[in-house]
């Protein structure tokens, strides 16, 4: 059963398709006032990125050994471990992040499509940032094949042979 509050999302959900997009991205999506949750940060290199354009920054791998290779490299910037399943360990860094940033292996491929976005539906859910951008070529290609249905008001029932109103043939 659908949870109400998953339809009501204000957050963005941004699909890029490697490491070029996903950190072309930045310079568009994350301004001077946000703080930024980066998950899967490896050895840090895309959060210092984010860094150089937003209020505070937090670099997450679920590997501390990921994490303190980056705290050396950048031991300017915060990193952290996360589990990008644990969503109650993202809200027990008590930071009220605005935009998140994922780049998670296992994550870009058509299979693990459906995992993505119960991930991005929770951290929206949970976090409510105002964008998600994620690093994964499947969700981008889905994205850009996607339209969303709106309902047109009909104003009369349909006779028989009649087209039906609420299904009209776009122009593709």
């Amino acid at each position: 059963m659908a949870n109400e509050k998953q339809f009501k999302l204000k957050t963005v959900f941004v699909g890029t398709r490697g490491v070029r997009e996903y950190r072309e991205s930045i310079a568009a999506w994350v301004t001077r006032d946000d703080v930024v949750l980066e998950i899967g940060c490896e050895k840090g290199t895309t959060t210092a990125i984010i860094a150089r354009h937003c209020k505070e920054v937090l670099g997450t791998d679920v590997s501390l050994e990921c994490v303190q290779r980056a705290r050396r490299i950048y031991p300017h910037i915060e990193f952290a471990v996360l589990d990008a399943y644990d969503v109650l360990n993202a809200v027990a860094f008590k930071k009220a992040f605005t935009k998140v940033y994922i780049d998670v292996s296992g994550l870009s491929g058509y299979r693990s499509l459906l995992d993505l976005i119960a991930l991005l539906n929770m951290y929206a859910t949970v976090l409510e940032p105002k964008a998600i951008i994620v690093k994964s070529g499947a969700l981008k290609h889905f994205a850009e094949h996607c339209r969303a249905w709106h309902s047109v008001p009909v104003a009369h029932t349909p006779a028989e042979g009649d087209v039906d109103a609420q299904s009209p043939v776009s122009n593709l």
